[in-house]
């Protein structure tokens, strides 16, 4: 218990209650009292040092409003923007074949004549494409379910299409101046020996300049170097 004020002490207190009360023109400033409960609490924090359970108290009000802070920042924080959805895949469209055929009907069609149609068209689409039939003419023995072939000719009511001609394959050319005796070899007329003299010529000479150096080849005749010369390069 704190023990009562001495006199000395009182009069200290006195005095600076009347200089925190009177104002330097000497009149007294009016202060409320408070009300007798804030008065004892008043009393009791400025008299009396904190008990372990008030120092809790305090304590758990700091947690509390901390805890009551924080909850009104998470609430007041604004809400993520929700993403786009994705967007919706799209099929490639399939490209159109380009490539086309070009034949030539002829024989009992309205229209005869020179058509340009679809990779993949068959002969009943060639003779759709020339008017069709005439009448009274037949298509057989056409196949009209054969596929065409670029360049071909059909003919109608003569009695048979007209086959397609044939392109005949290039051959390959062999270089004289890189070709094995093997090589040489598969030219035609050319041997094993003839093969050896030609590789014996090109190296004699440094190579060949022009086809018609075969001629100097010993075995090489006029009639061999026709067949030659449209199969060899240099």
């Amino acid at each position: 218990m704190r023990s009562p004020d001495t006199p000395t002490e009182q009069a200290i207190a006195e005095a600076r209650l009347h200089s925190i009360t009177t104002s330097g023109s000497g009149e007294r400033t009016f202060i409320p009292r408070l009300p007798p409960t804030f008065q004892a609490i008043r009393d009791a924090v400025t008299t009396q040092a904190p008990t372990r359970t008030g120092l809790r108290v305090l304590v758990a009000i700091g947690v509390a409003a901390t805890l009551l802070g924080a909850l009104y920042l998470w609430r007041s924080a604004p809400a993520p923007a929700p993403l786009p959805p994705p967007p919706p895949a799209t099929t490639p469209a399939t490209p159109r074949p380009t490539a086309s055929v070009t034949i030539h009907v002829t024989g009992k069609v309205r229209t005869p004549g020179v058509y340009t149609l679809p990779t993949g068209s068959r002969v009943t689409d060639a003779l759709t494409a020339a008017g069709g039939v005439k009448k009274g003419s037949s298509p057989s023995p056409l196949n009209l379910a054969r596929r065409l072939i670029d360049g071909e000719q059909i003919a109608v009511g003569t009695g048979a299409s007209a086959p397609p001609v044939p392109v005949p394959p290039e051959e390959p050319t062999v270089d004289l101046n890189t070709a094995t005796p093997a090589e040489l070899e598969s030219l035609p007329g050319v041997g094993e020996v003839l093969a050896t003299r030609i590789a014996e010529y090109r190296d004699t000479h440094g190579g060949f300049t022009s086809i018609e150096q075969l001629k100097e080849v010993t075995g090489i005749g006029p009639s061999t170097f026709d067949d030659l010369k449209t199969r060899v390069r240099v």
